[in-house]
This record gives structure tokens, sequence and C-alpha cells, in this order.
């Protein structure tokens, strides 16, 4: 199934300021409103507060394995995409086992550090807290707060009767997270075979075109099917995701290879490598949150592909003259991942970016180095080396 173009959405600036109007921006600059599901209700809720005061996003993840992993990735998501909207934030990380392990996995995938203490928000004035946590977690939280309180209790062991009955702040969504089936070992660290993979010099099948230009097995060849499921070929700019046939159950525990026991006990299959924790990142991110996914071998390997294309087509775009995001674009990019933090929109509107023959390659480098604001893979990597 093959990404489709998502709806239009909201214009934000960000770089090229020199080429905004001087007055009476136009609508695609006026304040977009970042919308999430709230687990509690069902329904969509603002998920910065009306007074854009400080929002804690919190994260509640049950042990370290692939879907407490996604939990912290989702919860980065969402602090990247509240920043980019002009929302003051920070995250706190919660949870009763493997605390030392989440945190060294997430570091590997790019997510930003998380603060182990309530202290911090108390003394800046937070306005309110969003909590992410896997399903179960989300359910259980929910039912301990019928009346939809704000955080969890001291020191992670739960939501009680929340802050917001403690004059502290409240109000804000629950974010619940799909679990993961990982059929592959997580090991997100570069290993020695596998250093040369996702470099500079690497090249993904039908890549043998010249730097910046995304070849025929990649952009130029993808077409603008609907659905909403992951991409199952795999060249440059194409963006796979695990495989769709998720498992519905939670993942299990890691075992002390890092590896996630799928749900009826089975053990995944060997390790796979990939010498670019990125890879792994987005590999994760190829199903929205809310989905199911699973984890394997084949899905690793298109996302590898795939951001070695997109990352040498930036290399190659980043030699060209700049030029400004067209506001049809920033509004897709926009309109994505501020619609309850919809990622693989945010993905098919980067492929549709590097096939659009209008746009200059300036262009397009601005467009992805923009995106990846939000999806942390690092895009532009690569510019300045040999390709």
């Amino acid at each position: 199934m093959r990404w489709a173009d998502p709806a239009g959405g909201v214009r934000h600036p960000v770089r090229n300021v020199c080429d905004l109007p001087a007055r009476g921006s136009p609508a695609a600059y006026a304040r977009a409103v970042l919308r999430i599901i709230d687990a509690r209700t069902g329904e969509t809720a603002d998920a910065a507060p009306a007074r854009r005061g400080l929002t804690r996003v919190e994260a509640r993840a049950s042990g370290y394995d692939a879907s407490g992993l996604r939990v912290l990735l989702v919860a980065d998501l969402l602090v990247r995409a509240l920043e980019l909207g002009g929302t003051p934030v920070w995250s706190l990380l919660t949870g009763d086992r493997e605390q030392a392990e989440l945190r060294a996995g997430a570091e590997a995938l790019g997510i930003r550090p998380f603060e182990d203490s309530r202290d911090l928000g108390a003394a800046l004035g937070e306005a309110q807290v969003v909590r992410v946590a896997g399903m179960g977690e989300a359910a259980r939280l929910a039912d301990t707060e019928p009346g939809g309180g704000g955080g969890s209790g001291a020191g992670g062991g739960g939501a009680g009767a929340g802050e917001a009955a403690r004059g502290g702040p409240g109000g804000g969504a629950l974010v619940a997270v799909a679990p993961v089936e990982a059929t592959v070992t997580f090991s997100p660290s570069p290993s020695p075979a596998d250093a040369d993979d996702g470099g500079p010099e690497a090249r993904a099948d039908g890549g043998d075109g010249p730097a910046g230009r995304v070849d025929a097995g990649g952009c130029a060849a993808a077409r603008a099917d609907a659905g909403d499921g992951p991409v199952v070929s795999g060249g440059p700019g194409r963006v796979p995701a695990a495989s769709a046939d998720a498992a519905h159950g939670p993942a299990g525990s890691a075992d002390a290879a890092h590896a996630s026991v799928a749900p009826g006990g089975t053990r995944p299959g060997a390790s796979l490598a990939t010498g670019d924790p990125a890879v792994w990142r987005l590999a994760l991110l190829g199903r929205r949150y809310g989905q199911p996914l699973r984890l394997d071998e084949r899905g690793l390997e298109e996302a590898r592909r795939t951001l070695v294309g997109w990352r040498r087509a930036v290399a190659g775009w980043a030699r060209q003259p700049s030029r400004p995001i067209p506001d049809d674009v920033r509004g897709r990019l926009r309109g994505a991942w501020e619609d309850d933090l919809d990622v693989p929109a945010v993905l098919r509107v980067l492929e549709w970016v590097a096939t659009r023959p209008d746009l200059a390659d300036g262009a397009r480098f601005e467009t992805y180095a923009y995106a990846d604001r939000l999806l942390g893979l690092d895009l532009t990597r690569d510019i300045g080396h040999a390709l």
C-alpha cells in the first residue's frame, strides 16, 4: 500500500524570513492548533493550553521493550510539534521499571532527554500536563481519573486524584500508544560490521543516478494511491514502515539482548544490526501512534534504504541555491502533524515534494530540513560529504 497525499493544513514560517510579506501576513501564518485524541474521552482536544503556558509532556513506559520505546518516541514527537507551534514545553519520564535502559534506548533513537523530577515544572509555573502511555496503562490511568484530572502521582507510581486536585496543573490530554510486536532484536547502536550503513557513499536500490536526484526506483516512481498503511516497496524516497500485520496485544518485556518478546511468548528472530539508530526511528514512525505495529527485518531494511536515499538527495539539493518553502507545502506538513500527530502523512508530503516537477531543489532541501525538526531523522547528516 502506498502513501496518499494528505489534505492541506496551516502554514508556519521557519526560514527564509526575508521572503515574508512586510505586513498583512496571510491566513496560512495564523497560529495553528495541535489537536490530539484524548484517550479518556475518545475526542480530539487541544494539545497546547489556550493561554500558551508551559506544558509538561509526561511519558510513562511500563518497561524496556519496543512498545515502551514507542511511547517515548510519541512523547518526543509531541514535544517537537508543540515547540514548532510556539508552546514552551518540557518532558518527564515516569514509571517503575528499567528506567536506565529506557533512557539509554531513548538517547540512541534521538529522543530528547527527559527530566526525572516534577519539581522543575512547579518552579516554572506550568499550565498543564499531557501524558503519553501504552494503551493498557492509559486505560488504567483513565479509570483512576473519572474527572479527567491532570498529572500522575509523585514518584511515577500512577495517577491518583491528580495534581489538579492539589492545586497543580491539569486539564491536559491522555495519549494512548498502541503496542509493537518486534520480531527482531532491538539493537539501535552501530556495529563495526555495519559502520557504513546509511553513510554518504551508500547507495540504495536504483540509486546509481547523480547525487541529489531521486531515481526511478524511488520517489520518481511513487504513486499517490490512497491508504494509511505502510509502504511495502523500498527505494529512495519510498517511506516504508514496519509490517502492517501488527499484533493487537501488548509486546512483552525485553530480554538481555534487548529483544522484544512476542505476545504469545515466541522469541524474536536474530538481531538485525542496521548501523544507524535513525533506521529504527523511521520504522517506528511508519504507522500512526494509535495503530499496532509489527517491527520485522523487511520493514527495517526498507527504512534503511529510504533513509539512505533521502539523505543522499538532501545532500545533493543542498548544493543548489536556497528557495523558500511554498505555502501549500508548508501547509500540508503542518496540517498533517497537527492532526493528531499524523506522521505517516508528513512522510507522504516528503515523498510528494521529491517528485513535484515545479519545485526548485533549494525548496526541496528547505522542506526536508524543516520537516526533520519534527521527525528527528538527521536528514541533513551527509551534507558536505562525498556522494
